[in-house]
């Protein structure tokens, strides 16, 4: 079984920034795929940011590209979602997912491929 929970949420004003971290227990594999997804109140829940067990392929949402940035720790079993010029609109619990069973290339978007889930953590962006 894998644990994983998030961390880092918080109250902010448009424009600052949030770190979120991802941590994963339990059973380990060697190739996966982490993945942050958001949902708004009355809004299914939606990719926001995948990344590659080595790092090398990352995909992001088109509203976040240029503002938001995935990585991961290895060592530590943690991901990172550095928030950058927070909206409004990107108010959302946010959640951490892992997909275990990987047999594709790149990055997937669909809630659907991640087996394992976070239990949320919510973000909030004050204007």
């Amino acid at each position: 079984q894998v644990q994983l929970v998030e961390s880092g949420g918080g109250l902010v004003q448009a424009g600052d920034s949030l770190r979120l971290a991802c941590d994963a227990s339990g059973r380990t594999f060697s190739r996966y795929v982490m993945g942050w997804f958001r949902q708004a109140p009355g809004k299914e829940r939606e990719f926001v940011a995948g990344i590659r067990w080595s790092g090398g392929t990352t995909d992001y949402a088109d509203s976040v590209k240029g503002r938001f940035t995935i990585s991961r720790d290895n060592a530590k079993n943690t991901v990172y979602l550095q928030m950058n010029s927070l909206k409004p609109e990107d108010t959302a619990v946010y959640y951490c997912a892992a997909d275990f069973d990987v047999f594709y290339s790149g990055v997937s978007k669909l809630r659907g491929m991640y087996q394992y889930w976070g239990q949320g953590t919510q973000v909030t962006v004050s204007s």
